[in-house]
């Protein structure tokens, strides 16, 4: 996931020239917006910029999860630092609710117990097989009870590629997704050796298809010889020690560095 909210916003305030007047902000402890959701709906005294919508909303009741990156992102560019000093990753916002939530910091964020059931992670949206769930996908809904598998968290979720086709209003699990495809069975791609100063670049063809990191079987276009490589980006692979490192990671880091 994004490292972007542990970055010390200080710096970029300095980077951005002396022209840039900064003010730190802290996150409200009871936020309650409704509809679309502001920067004075997040912070404290925000003045003029209180207006500025961060580009997400919420439905009057409703919940929803918002990237503290991005949060982080449209504060700065109004001139506001927050520090985030939590460490927050996402920010669960309730329409007129309890305090926000990170996601990352509070596992049990999406099993709190209300008494007409429980508060759980289901899609804001429609998606298809392989494509990336984003934070404003993913909404609480209220339910009699969490069904077993449900995610508890949603950094288990953002960033990565549904497995299959999801519905409006499903319960979010951790089943639902997977690390996303960088080369699809058929796909024409370019296959690198790197070793000993020695560069070889060949066309090659799919023959699976892959996420970052995963063997993926190929054919050599002019020997029509079939190898394995492994999967290093979009349309792209590699073999030899290049291949044999990014395999050892992939195999170590489950998140498998989701590409965005």
């Amino acid at each position: 996931m994004r490292t972007f909210a542990k970055i010390v916003p200080l710096a970029l305030v300095l980077l951005a020239g002396p022209a840039f007047a900064a003010q730190t902000v802290y996150l409200k402890s009871l936020p309650a917006p409704h509809g679309a959701i502001t920067l004075g709906d997040l912070f404290d005294e925000v003045g003029a910029e209180a207006s500025t919508p961060i580009g997400a909303s919420v439905a009057d009741g409703g919940a929803t999860v918002l990237s503290a990156a991005q949060v982080q992102r449209v504060a700065l560019q109004h001139g506001l630092v927050w520090n985030n000093e939590a460490g927050l990753r996402n920010i669960i916002i309730h329409s007129g609710a309890p305090a926000p939530a990170s996601a990352a910091a509070t596992p049990t964020a999406a099993a709190n117990v209300r008494a007409q059931g429980e508060e759980v992670l289901t899609y804001a949206h429609s998606l298809e097989a392989g494509e990336i769930v984003q934070a404003d996908d993913l909404v609480f809904t209220t339910v009699p009870k969490a069904p077993p598998g449900a995610a508890e968290n949603a950094e288990d979720l953002i960033g990565k590629a549904a497995r299959h086709a999801i519905r409006t209003g499903a319960v979010a699990a951790k089943h639902d997704v997977t690390a996303p495809m960088v080369i699809k069975q058929g796909d024409m791609i370019s296959v690198s050796f790197d070793q000993g100063g020695v560069h070889l670049d060949l066309q090659a063809k799919a023959k699976t298809s892959a996420a970052l990191g995963d063997v993926v079987t190929v054919q050599n276009l002019a020997s029509t010889k079939v190898f394995q490589a492994v999967a290093s980006g979009p349309g792209q692979a590699v073999v030899g020690p290049q291949a044999q490192s990014l395999r050892a990671t992939a195999v170590t880091d489950p998140s498998r560095l989701a590409l965005r």
